[in-house]
């Protein structure tokens, strides 16, 4: 009975602790690092898409994604906000700055990764991967499980993250 028990806990504990990386995903470099990314699906013929990620810099110096390169699309960071009642949408050709000791995150509506110039249509339930570009960190390569057109992460957590308000 004990072998039957000890089996039974072997099993748990291999699909828990198998099931924890892909729950909580984590890219680093340097002082920095990327979780929660995802994309959304894009509809057939669309020429761009977007990643969702958040940043998060454990160093004592400010930090700046500046871009990136996938092999499916151009990748290009960029901010969406309400100008005079009017939602905008540009790239940050300086990059995005990333606090020291803070964190940033990328969601809709507001900053973001975009993916230009589409080899194909995004995908819900598939994985793609793109290398960004920090100012000091260098590259990291990330991958963005992709969510159903519309999506608004919902794997990506909202609301208080270590007192941190993101």
């Amino acid at each position: 009975m004990s072998m039957m028990r000890f089996s039974v806990f072997a099993l748990v504990f291999a699909l828990v602790t198998g099931a924890v990386p892909a729950l909580a995903q984590e890219f680093k470099a340097g002082d920095i690092t990327i979780d929660k990314a995802w994309a959304r699906a894009t509809p057939k013929g669309a020429d761009v898409g977007a990643g969702y990620l958040v940043v998060h810099n454990n160093g004592g110096t400010p930090e700046r994604l500046t871009g990136g390169s996938a092999d499916f699309a151009s990748v290009e960071i960029h901010e969406m906000k309400m100008e005079g009642g009017v939602m905008t949408m540009r790239k940050l050709a300086g990059g995005l700055s990333i606090p020291a000791h803070g964190a940033v995150r990328l969601e809709p509506s507001g900053y973001h990764v975009m993916f230009t110039h589409l080899a194909k249509p995004l995908t819900k339930g598939e994985k793609v991967r793109a290398t960004l570009t920090f100012e000091h960190a260098g590259p990291i390569t990330v991958e963005f499980p992709v969510e159903a057109v519309g999506a608004s992460g919902g794997g990506a957590m909202k609301g208080d993250m270590g007192g941190m308000k993101m």
